[in-house]
C-alpha cells in the first residue's frame, strides 16, 4: 500500500498534459499595453480639462489604437492556446478570465470610441465632459 496519495484536484498546477503560457511573452505585453492606455488616457483626460483639444484627441486616438492591439494579442492567444474551455479546470479557469476582461476591454473600446467621436465633434468643453469621464471610469 502507498503512503504517497494520488494528486487531488488543485495539488498541481497547471494540471498534468497542460502546457501554460510564458508570462514573459503576450500577458507581459498586454500588460504593457493595458498600462500604457492607462497614461495615455489620464493625458488626453488632463489635455481636455486643461483645454489643449488636439493632445486630448490624440491621447484618446492612442488609448484607442493600444486597447485594439490588445484584443488582437488576446484572440492571438485564444486561437493558438493548447487547451479548450472544456478540457479541464485549467482551461475554463483560463478562458472565464480572459474573457471577461477581454469583454471588459472590448466594451471600454467602444465608449472610448464614442467619447472620440464626441471629442471630434466639440461636445466637450473643459467644464462641460461627463460623457468622457463615464467613459474613461469604465
Amino acid at each position: 500500500m502507498s503512503l504517497n496519495p494520488a494528486p487531488s484536484l488543485g495539488a498541481v498546477w497547471p494540471p498534468i498534459g497542460r502546457q501554460s503560457r510564458s508570462p514573459w511573452e503576450i500577458p507581459l505585453l498586454n500588460t504593457a499595453l493595458l498600462l500604457t492606455s492607462g497614461a495615455s488616457l489620464t493625458w488626453s483626460h488632463a489635455a481636455l480639462v486643461g483645454g489643449y483639444r488636439l493632445e486630448a484627441i490624440t491621447g484618446l486616438l492612442v488609448t484607442l489604437v493600444l486597447a485594439c492591439i490588445f484584443t488582437a494579442f488576446q484572440v492571438y492567444e485564444y486561437i493558438n492556446a493548447s487547451f479548450t474551455i472544456s478540457d479541464s479546470v485549467f482551461g475554463s479557469t483560463f478562458y472565464r478570465l480572459t474573457g471577461l476582461h477581454g469583454f471588459h476591454v472590448i466594451v471600454g473600446t467602444l465608449f472610448i470610441g464614442v467619447a472620440l467621436y464626441r471629442l471630434v465633434r466639440s461636445h466637450y468643453t473643459t467644464s462641460n465632459h461627463i460623457g468622457y469621464e463615464a467613459a474613461a471610469w469604465y
